[in-house]
């Protein structure tokens, strides 16, 4: 396994577009990526909707939780395994039951079906490329050390 950890800040996700993609650099009108299963890059445009993965937060009962801790949830409940269900072909009471399991506390009035499979699937994509260990964001950190 790679010392190397994953930027959520670069992983992209593209309306459109079932596979993640890695941030590569600007252009004059948009953004070129690499789609993180197959190499290929591609330039998007400015109009493209684009997310960070680090942007993207998942509503529960108390609080936005980012997609992070939830990937991180699910890390923890697979042992870094792949999920042993078929994302986009299971039933939409088998993804319920799964997010029940994960996340107890999801918000079942505002996280669809469709954004549970995303999540799942993401993770999947994140997992094959070995790409679960996350950098983590130390700047709250670093303030409380340099005013003690």
């Amino acid at each position: 396994m790679s010392d190397k950890k994953t930027d959520l800040k670069k992983i992209l996700s593209v309306s459109g577009y079932s596979s993640l993609f890695i941030f590569v650099g600007k252009t004059k009108n948009g953004i070129v990526v690499e789609n993180i299963n197959d190499g290929k890059r591609t330039a998007f445009s400015e109009s493209a909707k684009v997310s960070a993965l680090s942007d993207i937060s998942v509503f529960t009962n108390s609080e936005e939780l980012p997609l992070i801790e939830v990937i991180e949830k699910i890390k923890e409940k697979e042992n870094c395994n792949a999920i042993n269900i078929e994302v986009k072909k299971a039933d939409a009471e088998i993804i319920k039951k799964y997010f029940e399991e994960t996340l107890p506390d999801y918000d079942r009035d505002r996280l669809y079906v469709s954004h549970m499979r995303k999540i799942l699937d993401w993770y999947n994509q994140l997992q094959s490329h070995n790409m679960l260990d996350f950098e983590k964001d130390d700047t709250a950190e670093t303030a409380t050390e340099t005013t003690e």
